[in-house]
């Protein structure tokens, strides 16, 4: 699996993506510092939604090769500014996470701002229901991937 590197605000869900694509059960666990895996980085809430913190992010990145922006179904705004990934120079997907949660339209909504922000491929997944992770396990795992030909 490329490692990815999780980046998005706190409870959005990306610790229960982690675990869901772990073949974890579902705990719930705040991430206080960024946790270091073979195939994730998953970074704290409090490091995007301080930018004081974005030069975490951006060194973190380089261990990376592949960044995720990771936005709720039903978040409210999105804080991503357009462009948001480009100082890291690595592909970049979008996941909306908690798809069980909102409707298509906002779903659709959620999907604009992540692309709008860098991301070149989304996935909408719930890790309640684990909707959407097999194909975004199968984009990760593949050996080529057609999105990432730069």
């Amino acid at each position: 699996m490329k490692r990815m590197m999780l980046i998005g605000p706190s409870q959005c869900g990306k610790t229960s993506l982690t675990q869901c694509l772990r073949g974890e059960k579902l705990h719930y666990q705040k991430t206080q510092a960024i946790v270091w895996s073979p195939d994730t980085i998953d970074t704290p809430g409090e490091y995007l939604e301080n930018r004081c913190l974005y030069s975490a992010l951006l060194v973190s990145a380089c261990e990376a090769e592949m960044i995720a922006l990771v936005l709720n179904a039903d978040a409210p705004w999105s804080p991503f500014s357009p462009g948001f990934t480009a100082p890291m120079n690595r592909p970049v997907i979008g996941i909306v996470t908690k798809s069980d949660l909102a409707n298509a339209s906002r779903i659709s909504t959620v999907q604009s701002w992540l692309t709008q922000a860098g991301a070149e491929h989304i996935f909408t997944t719930s890790a309640a229901t684990n909707s959407g992770v097999d194909e975004m396990f199968d984009f990760l795992t593949a050996k080529e991937s057609s999105c990432f030909t730069k």
